[in-house]
């Protein structure tokens, strides 16, 4: 028996609820908000698709009550206010952050060894609170970002290279924010071969300034942030736990001493399975990589520092 808690039933939450159901990898999941009747609702409405869809996983909504968290493994924190038009990851922080505590806490008193998996903005400072607010180990507690910013990348390379997705190979470190992701063009991979090899070196410009803006691109299309991404994104990674698969993704981890960085969580490829964040990829970098991941790590540090102002941590 296997049991995951989302933690907010709005777009990205409820999407996660629904891809890892139709995954089938869980027997049971828990939807939470504190909105009367939305998590019930949306999960009523899922359980319909169930014999549509094939999953026989059970779905629950509840409203503000915790105790329905008990025995999770897993623990999704989607909660806090989406971005809007124009609006920065960093602006959220004020919000969200006390949004985010109250969750972790809560939900740690009912399932306290579960892995904590963040979706909420800024959300490399959303991982690094929940960290601190929980007591957790390193292991126990990561942020989703990288893996829907590479996910966005191989989308943005497939378009330019016209080719499935499933053939590219694409990675994106740092900070998961519009200036702080670096994706890295020169180990992206179509059929094995360079990316490079495949496009002008404008053209390979143009995919990167598309994947960084990828956000914010789609906020001014809808109106608000995108949740069809992340939300599977953060399904892939309980997947990843829950079945152990040993997948390499890049996550928002706490890297104590790795990569040269110390006290900070920020994406880097890392081994899941049933232990969580079992190992840190060291990749090797080149020179401009590596002075690009340092600025990113320096710019998340800023953002963590309005955290210790709040006294959030």
């Amino acid at each position: 028996m296997s049991k995951v808690t989302v933690i907010g039933a709005g777009n990205v939450g409820a999407t996660c609820v629904n891809v890892m159901a139709q995954m089938n990898f869980i027997t049971e999941i828990v939807l939470l908000d504190i909105k009367e009747g939305l998590a019930e609702g949306k999960a009523l409405d899922m359980m319909q698709t169930a014999k549509l869809c094939g999953f026989s996983t059970t779905i629950t909504g509840v409203t503000n009550h915790y105790e329905a968290v008990a025995d999770s493994e897993i623990i999704v924190v989607t909660s806090g206010i989406p971005r809007k038009p124009g609006m920065t990851r960093e602006e959220l922080i004020g919000t969200n952050a006390g949004i985010v505590k109250s969750v972790v806490e809560n939900s740690l008193k009912f399932a306290p060894n579960a892995f904590i998996i963040v979706l909420s903005n800024p959300m490399d400072t959303m991982t690094y609170l929940a960290l601190k607010a929980s007591g957790l180990p390193n292991n126990r507690v990561m942020g989703m970002g990288g893996i829907l910013d590479s996910s966005r990348f191989a989308s943005y390379l497939s378009q330019q290279l016209k080719t499935s997705q499933a053939h590219i190979k694409a990675m994106v470190i740092g900070g998961h924010g519009d200036t702080t992701m670096i994706p890295l063009i020169r180990l992206a991979t179509v059929d094995g071969v360079p990316v490079t090899e495949k496009m002008t070196p404008s053209e390979a410009e143009k995919v990167i300034a598309d994947t960084m803006v990828g956000g914010a691109t789609l906020t001014k299309l809808i109106g608000t942030s995108a949740w069809y991404a992340p939300g599977a994104g953060a399904a892939v990674l309980a997947r990843a736990i829950l079945k152990d698969t040993k997948e390499v993704l890049p996550c928002c981890v706490a890297l104590d001493g790795i990569c040269g960085q110390h006290d900070i969580c920020i994406g880097v490829p890392a081994v899941i399975g049933r232990n969580g964040v079992e190992e840190v990829v060291t990749l090797d970098l080149d020179p401009a990589e590596k002075a690009a991941f340092e600025k990113s790590a320096a710019a998340v540090r800023n953002m963590n520092d309005v955290l210790k102002e709040l006294n959030l941590v």
